[in-house]
């Protein structure tokens, strides 16, 4: 039980710094918030460092893999988790 607690609240941490939009965010957390949240990831192709974000009803995200991270892709990657959890919310 104490792990699940704990992971639940490593959750809601990064959660709050992408609702936060903090610049401190790196790819893998964005990539951690996404997946947990039902996007699956394309791997890029022949030496890009983008990577596509997808989930069925919802534009894609791509995303580059640089550090560090520009503003815009936190914001996006925000605007994703505030809707998934306003559907999660009506469910």
């Amino acid at each position: 039980m104490t792990g699940e607690v704990l992971l639940l609240s490593q959750w809601d941490k990064l959660i709050e710094a992408i609702l936060a939009e903090s610049p401190k965010l790196r790819f893998e957390d964005l990539s951690k918030a996404l997946e947990k949240i039902g996007y699956t990831a394309t791997q890029p192709r022949s030496g890009s460092s983008h990577y596509t974000f997808r989930r069925q009803g919802c534009m894609p995200i791509t995303i580059p893999k640089h550090q560090p991270l520009k503003r815009v892709y936190i914001e996006l990657v925000a605007e994703a988790v505030r809707e998934y959890l306003e559907e999660d919310q009506h469910e």
